[in-house]
């Protein structure tokens, strides 16, 4: 199974705008004032993402998802380098690869309709045959993982029961299905033992508290392998493929997330890995011979791959400089794949011979008309918010931005509630920075990446203390020479865009103008409406935010909804009209009760996205009507030289 590169998957399912990428962790020095060419926004969609690397059972190929024709598609590319190959070619819907069958050259991969997440898993035969191996009309799939002896591989659906994931057992030849673990509690599934006779539960207490749960396949009876004391995560890293030895990962009694296993004593956990920042992956190899781990450090993501029989770390090498946000071996043990990005070069992927080191570069996905030299490096730079607690962010400064000839700037919020700002290649960022604007990316109090203590200090204070952060984010860039304090925007997807929403209603003279991007406008709702597939973790959203049954005054109060007479500052909205996590008349009733003010609003509905953007012909109309926008109330004309 990969480390995913994206850190919503160890941060349960939010809201989550997707994240910002990964790249070096150490900052360097801010470059000198250069002349930086201009792009358009056509030719930064000529970069391409690629995910989701999985080698085929040869260890010949190497399969990815890739929207290098506008939409995610999975393509196959050789190990030694190549032409890639588009083996799906859907031009509606994004596909990602999560599985190559052991013995042939079957593939697995999950597709939903425009964006909606209602997942279903297909498998692909060589012969370019498509089969939907779940036909539901109602309900969500998610591939686990095949069994060791290869022979069958694990689903999870909530067909029986929409706010349970149960998982099955299909058969590898026939897709025959049994049902292996009925999920009546609603927690999250996290793999099923070597042997099938226990399924590992994650609970979800709150946004900071779980626990890990056995689910005894032949009694049907569930067990609490971590019950504790106090505050603390618990979740499942890997199940060792041999040994069946649960690793986890937990903060119990540290700051930071650590990983664990099974002591000798009964009932205790031994520390297995530790780092003095958040390990938020640990996951084997095929047979267990080697161990990868992903650690959030200040922003970015470093890699540690152990040599499980030798008890050493393996250092890679022979690798670019750039930061590797997944990393997967294959079949055989012999190939390590890596994505690796920096903040101004897209991520690619690499395949290592772990033998001679020999590294081969298999994708070429920057756009060929971008000059890296014209994109910039970020800054980790923090500030001290209202009450003194100090604040992470990463800085983004245009080339072009001087003492001299000062820039306007964008605070940008991540989403969640419980996101990150990362580092990494990011188009629209980029984008941004390149016309000339300041991206101050923060990392407001509830982020994760900064332990458990900062993580937690949004909880019930949603609309108030994050908010404030960026209020003071404001104070902040205004203080830099370079920037026009002036001429400042705030800017969000998710709960990022309810962070814009709510600065413009609780601090209407904060910002100059706010861009909300698939944003909450009213909690009440949202909090009631959460996907049924999220099970037991809509209590834990209760307890991060509030109850709307039992704490309705107060989540009217931070409902920037129920407060629109209060905006009046320019705003620019997107939604996706197929949007599962927050629903369209979020934003269709924020658009009405603003414009009913007098306020310049303007409104962009995207009909064929959900909570996020899968194609670039999307992706591509929304930054550049951003631009458009920030320049119309940021970038004032120059008055006209007066008539002779």
């Amino acid at each position: 199974m990969p480390v995913w590169k994206s850190l919503s998957r160890v941060l349960a399912p939010a809201l989550l705008l997707p994240l910002l990428g990964a790249a070096p962790p150490a900052s360097r020095p801010t470059p000198a004032a250069r002349p930086s060419k201009q792009y358009t926004v056509e030719q930064f969609m000529g970069s391409t993402e690629v995910m989701a690397p999985v080698f085929t059972s040869d260890g010949k190929q190497l399969l990815f998802s890739s929207n290098a024709t506008g939409i995610f598609n999975v393509h196959s590319v050789p190990v030694g380098g190549g032409k890639p190959t588009a083996l799906t070619r859907s031009k509606t819907d994004a596909i990602r690869v999560v599985g190559a069958f052991p013995r042939d050259n079957r593939l697995l991969f999950e597709r939903d309709k425009g964006g909606d997440e209602q997942t279903h898993i297909y498998v692909r035969t060589p012969d370019g045959k498509e089969k939907d191996l779940t036909p539901m009309k109602k309900g969500v799939a998610h591939f686990l993982g095949f069994s060791k002896d290869d022979s069958a591989f694990y689903i999870t659906t909530n067909e029986r029961d929409p706010g349970a994931m149960d998982v099955y057992r299909l058969d590898a030849k026939t897709y025959a299905r049994t049902l292996l673990a009925r999920n009546d509690k609603g927690f999250g599934v996290a793999g099923v033992a070597p042997d099938e006779s226990w399924v590992a539960l994650e609970e979800a207490v709150t946004t900071s508290d779980g626990n890990v749960w056995r689910y005894d396949v032949a009694t049907q009876t569930l067990k609490n392998l971590t019950p504790h004391t106090g505050v603390a995560s618990y979740r499942v890293g890997d199940i060792h493929p041999v040994t069946g030895e649960l690793y986890l990962i937990t903060d119990d009694g540290t700051e930071f997330a650590r990983v664990v296993r099974p002591a000798k004593e009964a009932g205790k956990w031994e520390d297995v890995e530790k780092a003095d920042w958040d390990i938020i992956a640990t996951e084997f190899s095929h047979s267990g011979a080697f161990r990868v781990s992903l650690i959030n450090v200040n922003a970015g993501i470093e890699v540690r791959l152990h040599d499980e029989k030798a008890g050493t770390q393996v250092p890679l090498t022979q690798l670019p400089a750039g930061m590797i946000s997944e990393a997967i071996f294959s079949r055989d043990e012999k190939q390590l794949a890596v994505l690796l990005e920096t903040d101004r070069s897209s991520a690619n992927l690499y395949v290592q011979d772990l033998a001679t080191k020999k590294t081969t570069r298999v994708t070429d996905t920057m756009s060929r008309e971008l000059d890296s030299e014209d994109l910039v490096e970020a800054q980790v730079v923090t500030f001290k918010s209202f009450d003194g607690m100090e604040i992470p962010n990463l800085l983004f400064k245009p080339h072009q931005a001087t003492a001299q000839n000062k820039a306007p700037a964008i605070v940008y919020v991540h989403g969640g509630p419980g996101g990150e700002t990362t580092r990494g290649y990011n188009n629209f960022v980029q984008y941004l920075v390149n016309h000339g604007y300041v991206v101050l990316g923060i990392n407001n109090r509830g982020s994760a990446g900064y332990g458990k203590t900062f993580f937690k200090a949004d909880d019930q204070k949603h609309g108030k203390d994050p908010l404030r952060d960026c209020v003071e984010a404001r104070k902040y860039l205004a203080s830099l020479p370079y920037v026009d304090g002036s001429r400042v925007a705030i800017m969000g997807g998710s709960y990022g865009g309810y962070m814009v929403l709510a600065a413009l209603a609780f601090h209407p003279d904060a910002f100059d103008v706010g861009v909300d991007v698939f944003g909450v406008s009213n909690w009440l709702r949202t909090l009631k409406s959460m996907p049924p597939e999220w099970g037991a973790f809509r209590q834990a959203m209760f307890q991060e935010i509030g109850d709307p049954e039992k704490q309705e005054a107060m989540l009217k109060e931070i409902s920037p909804l129920f407060h629109t007479e209060r905006i009046k500052k320019p705003l620019f909205v997107v939604q996706g009209a197929n949007d599962p996590r927050v629903l369209q008349v979020e934003s269709d009733e924020i658009v009405a009760a603003v414009k009913k003010n007098g306020v310049p609003v303007e409104y962009l509905l995207l009909p064929d996205e959900g909570h996020g953007f899968k194609k670039k012909k999307n992706e591509a109309q929304v930054d550049r009507r951003t631009l458009e926008f920030l320049d119309r109330y940021l970038k004032p004309a120059p008055a006209s030289a007066p008539k002779l």
